[in-house]
């Protein structure tokens, strides 16, 4: 029987950290069997849970396993989908379609790690792991926390940023915001903010050219609105990428954050 969230296969993975095991795990989400990366430190104990969802689209954006292995090192439990149709996973990645679905059952995946404390399930995501982030969020009622780095909140302001993303967009997605509105307002967060019930950590860099500044500014808008919990981090000089030495600090910070926002 396929259920969701069920793992099928897992496999050993070489971790680039001595302190840190990694495994390739196969799960059912929506009768498909996709792939990820589980990284969890080695030192036995009763650790929180990162669901850990990455940027870009089918190749580009692919989970590191040594950011993956960055994020455990700091005392959690890390799960890292692929999305369907990657790295031998069934399906097709849609760009926050039906593949959403990947990132809501790999809460599912993560609750049965044996280290696992499954009451404090957190979501990271950078780039397009954004979007699919906030609709993990308001999808679910088990989230502890929302940190979305350089994240997509809108579909429609994405494909009229990206001229270089529009090809792909348009044979994913089957068209154009002009001819198919409803399948951008279908995939776009922020009609839904209001069901989100986790503190949200918005992190941009405001000279980023891959998604803008602006889609952060929808974001808080929208949170603000609804009278969410939300904070930001907003780096003046920053685009898209950070630079290492900064970009560490920033993954001790906010997960320092998340620990904050545990549910009690």
């Amino acid at each position: 029987m396929s259920h969701d969230g069920t793992i099928v296969h897992r496999r050993p993975y070489p971790s680039p950290n001595p302190h840190v095991a990694l495994e390739e795990i196969t799960y059912w989400s929506d009768g498909l069997k996709v792939k990820g990366l589980m990284a969890e430190p080695i030192a036995e104990g009763s650790y929180e849970g990162i669901l850990y969802l990455r940027g870009g689209m089918q190749h580009v954006g692919m989970v590191r396993p040594a950011r993956i292995a960055q994020f455990a090192s700091q005392g959690f439990v890390v799960f890292a989908p692929y999305y369907r149709g990657n790295r031998g996973g069934e399906g097709r990645d849609e760009f926050a379609g039906a593949d959403r679905q990947d990132a809501v059952n790999a809460v599912d995946v993560l609750k049965q790690h044996p280290k696992m404390n499954a009451e404090q399930i957190h979501l990271f995501a950078f780039s397009r792991g954004g979007i699919m982030a906030l609709w993990t969020a308001i999808l679910r009622d088990d989230i502890a926390s929302v940190v979305t780095w350089a994240g997509v909140s809108d579909v429609v302001f994405t494909y009229k940023e990206r001229k270089d993303m529009r090809r792909m967009m348009k044979r994913v997605i089957g068209g154009t915001p002009n001819n198919m509105p409803d399948e951008y307002r279908e995939r776009t967060v922020l009609f839904r903010v209001q069901d989100i019930e986790a503190p949200v950590l918005i992190i941009h860099g405001m000279e980023d050219n891959n998604v803008s500044f602006q889609q952060a500014l929808l974001l808080e808008d929208a949170l603000r609105q609804h009278d969410k919990v939300y904070a930001t981090w907003y780096f003046q000089e920053y685009t898209h990428f950070i630079p290492p030495v900064m970009n560490a600090q920033l993954v001790r910070d906010l997960c320092m954050w998340m620990r904050k926002q545990s549910v009690q």
